[in-house]
């Protein structure tokens, strides 16, 4: 499967007093980048919750490689780089859409909870459709 990196256009709003952007909107970034990855995966973000599946964040973390300005492109290539029927761990990759100069490296990492049993679950079990294409497409070695 051939997944698109997630483009985002850095907003005027996101910007702080220095003129750069936030620290805090990466992770926002990150969330969208992840919601439009499953997008193209063929298995949305609300099918999975629409089937009382969710994903809760049990870490997150950012590193920041150089600026982004208000106006600037970036692109966010995701990947998943660890899989368990019970975990994941999501990678964003972001660069600059022009010059391709690596701005920021992310990880997230995601339990799946059953909304209605208000507990962890098993991916691999209650939606091996979903998993499976998690699976696919994971960098694990």
């Amino acid at each position: 499967m051939n997944l698109k990196p997630y483009s985002r256009k850095a907003q005027y709003y996101e910007t702080d007093q220095m003129g750069i952007i936030h620290h805090a909107n990466y992770i926002h970034w990150m969330e969208e980048a992840r919601v439009d990855f499953m997008e193209q995966m063929g298995f949305g973000y609300d099918r999975a919750v629409s089937s009382g599946i969710d994903f809760a964040l049990l870490g997150i973390s950012c590193e920041y490689k150089s600026m982004v300005r208000f106006n600037d492109v970036v692109n966010i290539q995701v990947s998943i780089t660890s899989l368990t029927p019970a975990k994941m761990t999501v990678e964003y990759q972001m660069t600059d859409a022009e010059s391709g100069k690596l701005r920021a490296v992310g990880e997230s990492r995601h339990c799946y909870f059953d909304a209605n049993k208000k507990r962890p679950v098993s991916l691999k079990k209650v939606l091996p459709e979903l998993y499976d294409l998690f699976a696919s497409l994971c960098k694990e070695e």
